[in-house]
């Protein structure tokens, strides 16, 4: 893989860490990552690495982007990754590789800047500043041409972030979320308040049907033993099998990330009689708590939303987080007091006629997904001014 070297007027080199994230010193990449976002970290993305979930037969090669200046010291970084496929994305790009394969192109590879298997918000361009990220992301399209990719593809890209994809010339891609908002609730009873009647009883019938004869626990950090990660991994494989065909996980990755994450990582389990039937993984970011993986042995009613909405809620709220970040799609979670948001995500295309065919799809496309946002906030459960 050749890499990208672009000197700039303030001297700043942008290369790719064929060795990836786990090759980079942890400061180097978490001083210009911040403590906010938990799957941006060292520790995650490494352990992805060092777990085998991410790097040969994978799909996923990790080909981070390191922005240095003059004496070495690190600018910015892209997490990226060259891609044999469209798996584990959540922004589904599969209709555009089936047009360039039908025009006789070859889609893939191509190079992902996310983070994989995980479809939560934050910034992609990890910079000190505007000129760091904007030679990060010329750096990206280096990367594209000098090696034969068809595109780069930035996807749940941080609101903040958007302008400085335009600025880069990259096309813009919105989607839809649905994320719940702490409005200073001391309680789950007092966001019940906040909700139609009719909701609140639904709600609370689904709880109490899903709790009956369980025992509901919050596992953080060391209380997380081996046997939980045991009854966990079951659980993951079995969603797994049904969504995917196969687990994108290893099973070694959770109790490694439970050790190198520590008290970010919340696993809320079901039990029965002392033995688990069902759980949830969650990560606790410095704002928000982002749900991301929930299984069962045992077909209980409504438990799926009681692990993965209403547990998820609880914990929000006792530690005076914002939101609520549950994952991709589901306007099941419409129901339960998840509102839709935008999503967003950048695409490079240097192929001139293949770059306008997209280019038109995605106006058509945001016109659409922005009438279905405004449709669908209107039939979120609060209540109703007037």
């Amino acid at each position: 893989m050749s890499a990208p070297q672009r000197e700039r007027a303030d001297q700043l080199t942008v290369r790719v860490e064929q060795g990836g994230v786990a090759a980079i010193e942890q400061l180097q990449w978490d001083q210009v990552v911040g403590d906010q976002h938990p799957f941006l970290s060292h520790a995650f993305l490494s352990v992805l690495e060092r777990s085998g979930s991410v790097g040969e037969g994978t799909g996923w090669q990790a080909a981070p982007l390191l922005a240095e200046d003059s004496g070495g010291a690190v600018r910015g970084a892209l997490p990226a990754y060259i891609k044999g496929h469209s798996q584990g994305e959540y922004v589904f790009d599969h209709s555009w590789a089936d047009a360039w394969h039908r025009a006789g192109g070859r889609y893939y590879p191509k190079l992902q800047i996310a983070v994989p298997f995980t479809p939560a918000q934050g910034p992609r361009v990890l910079a000190a500043d505007e000129t760091a990220g904007l030679a990060l992301l010329k750096g990206a399209e280096a990367l594209v041409e000098q090696n034969g990719l068809s595109s780069a593809h930035a996807t749940f890209v941080d609101l903040a972030q958007v302008p400085l994809f335009e600025k880069a010339g990259w096309m813009l891609r919105e989607g839809i979320q649905y994320h719940w908002f702490n409005r200073g609730y001391e309680s789950f009873d007092e966001f019940l308040g906040s909700l139609s009647s009719r909701k609140r009883r639904t709600i609370r019938k689904e709880r109490a049907g899903a709790q009956e004869g369980l025992t509901i626990r919050h596992l953080v950090g060391t209380e997380i033993e081996p046997r939980h990660w045991d009854a966990f991994w079951r659980f993951y494989q079995d969603t797994g099998a049904r969504k995917w065909g196969q687990p994108y996980l290893t099973r070694s990755f959770f109790p490694m990330v439970g050790e190198a994450l520590g008290d970010k990582v919340l696993l809320i389990l079901a039990e029965r009689d002392g033995v688990p039937i069902a759980g949830a993984l969650n990560f606790i970011g410095r704002e928000a708590l982002y749900g991301r993986y929930w299984g069962c042995s045992e077909d209980v009613p409504f438990l799926h939303f009681e692990l993965c909405y209403y547990q998820a809620i609880d914990a929000a709220i006792t530690r005076g987080l914002s939101r609520v970040e549950a994952g991709a799609q589901g306007e099941h979670k419409l129901a339960r007091g998840y509102e839709p948001m935008a999503t967003w995500s950048a695409h490079f295309i240097p192929h001139p006629g293949f770059k306008e065919a997209v280019s038109d799809f995605l106006i058509r496309e945001r016109r659409a997904v922005e009438r279905d946002i405004a449709y669908l906030g209107e039939l979120t459960p609060f209540k109703k001014d007037g």
